[in-house]
């Protein structure tokens, strides 16, 4: 399936998509040094929920989708050079509005995010 939005953004921040297909959407990100925090190499939990943000909207996959709320758990520690991949999925769709189910998991498969992502397809882009 095409990639309809979100198209500009960058892979090395945010992740590269490797599934978009109807109700849903698989995007892989390589944390890299530059995102850790401290000297023991922690990603910032913000590169965490924009991989699974990011995989949110390309599973609604449409030019106009903005999130609009988001309700999260960080469930374990990223460090610097894991691989992690994002999983979204629709699990309620209400027309304009989609209730997006993501997770985010390590090079083990253990899952280190999960959340419900609220995103709401707008009649115009947001900064029109």
């Amino acid at each position: 399936m095409e990639q309809r939005t979100h198209r500009l953004t960058s892979e090395r921040l945010v992740g590269r998509p490797l599934k978009i297909e109807p109700g849903k959407a698989e995007v892989e990100l390589l944390t890299t040094e530059e995102m850790a925090v401290d000297e023991y190499g922690l990603v910032h939990g913000g590169f965490t929920f924009g991989l699974a943000d990011y995989a949110a909207m390309l599973v609604v996959n449409e030019p106009t989708v903005v999130l609009g709320k988001a309700e999260v758990k960080f469930l374990k520690p990223v460090k610097a050079g894991e691989r992690l991949m994002a999983k979204a999925e629709v699990i309620e769709d209400l027309g304009r509005k989609k209730l997006v189910k993501a997770e985010v998991f390590n090079e083990k498969n253990e899952k280190v995010f999960e959340g419900t992502f609220h995103c709401y397809v707008l009649e115009k882009h947001v900064l029109e």
